[in-house]
């Protein structure tokens, strides 16, 4: 199980796949958490990708209160991502904001591997 913490370092200048977050989804990762009960020095957001959606694949999250063994693990402002191996192929340079405007709320990816996304944007082709 790898742990990362990553910086404000460009990403020229990191070694291998990098997932980014925003302070502001981290902010609501560790409140999330905090709701469910869960040490955010052991729990996180499981960030993946599933075949399905109206592009081809979508993404998937769900809380966990724990890294799996092949997990590669994001961590920043506090927060921690957990990203299996495969899904780590289709978010690598991927950043998860939290945004909350009057129309919506909720995590949005930036996913610069996605060829084409859906209008609702919880799904992708790469």
């Amino acid at each position: 199980m790898a742990t990362e913490t990553i910086t404000q370092t460009p990403p020229s200048a990191k070694a291998g796949p990098v997932i980014h977050m925003t302070e502001k989804a981290a902010k609501k990762i560790i409140a999330l958490l905090a709701k469910d009960g869960v040490s955010p020095e052991t729990g996180g957001l499981r960030v993946g990708v599933q075949g399905g959606g109206c592009s081809g694949l979508s993404y998937a999250m769900r809380l966990d209160t724990q890294a799996r063994d092949r997990d590669r693990i994001f961590e920043a402002f506090g927060a921690r991502l957990f990203v299996d191996p495969k899904s780590l192929l289709y978010l690598n340079g991927t950043t998860l904001e939290y945004e909350e405007t009057l129309m919506r709320q909720g995590f949005v990816f930036q996913n610069p591997n996605a060829a084409r996304s859906c209008g609702c944007g919880s799904s992708f082709t790469a």
